[in-house]
């Protein structure tokens, strides 16, 4: 088990080369983050970070989250700006699709790079439904926008980070992209208590 770091440009953000064991967090050493469940909330967030060189990037949007009395939802958008096709496919078909959400104890960046280069991510807390649901693949100059959700409390006074992924190229992949990539996301969403 390993995961690469393949770096963009300065603070566009963090895609790992994953396997289904690092996203199953098998072997975490770190407890997880634990706490009084989140109140419902929502936050409106607006973020957009890419992934790869100048004219061949992916594009990962987050609009907003929202801790339910029953669990989280998360209004996201995918955009497919290179020169190869990525499969994306049903989420549920193999456990190395985990778009959903992973819990940090803080909102550094550097936490993420730290445990990223230990090997000891947070577990994703999957999504187990998606509007409209995923593409099988996502084309050169396609998108995808939907809202992700799951069951389940999330801890007050966590920091939340979206997860993309995996995507898989379906092709020869371009100079300064991986073939497998899992999105998480340089920005973080402290959720109030």
């Amino acid at each position: 088990m390993f995961v690469l770091i393949a770096l963009g440009a300065a603070l566009a953000g963090f895609a790992f080369s994953s396997t289904a064991d690092r996203l199953r967090d098998r072997g975490s050493e770190q407890a997880p983050v634990v706490g009084a469940p989140a109140p419902p909330q929502r936050g409106e967030l607006d973020w957009r970070e890419s992934y790869g060189p100048s004219g061949q990037q992916l594009v990962f949007r987050v609009e907003w989250l929202e801790v339910t009395r029953d669990g989280w939802a998360a209004r996201i958008g995918l955009e497919n700006r290179t020169s190869v096709a990525y499969s994306v496919g049903d989420p549920r078909a193999t456990l190395d699709r985990a778009f959903g959400l992973m819990l940090f104890s803080s909102g550094e960046l550097a936490e993420l790079e730290r445990r990223n280069a230990e090997g000891n991510l947070p577990r994703v807390r999957a999504a187990q439904d998606y509007e409209p649901e995923l593409p099988a693949v996502l084309e050169p100059g396609a998108a995808w926008e939907g809202t992700i959700s799951a069951p389940g409390a999330l801890a007050a006074g966590a920091w939340a980070r979206v997860v993309f992924g995996a995507l898989t190229a379906v092709g020869k992949v371009p100079e300064g992209l991986e073939e497998q990539v899992v999105w998480i996301t340089d920005s973080a969403y402290r959720l109030r208590s």
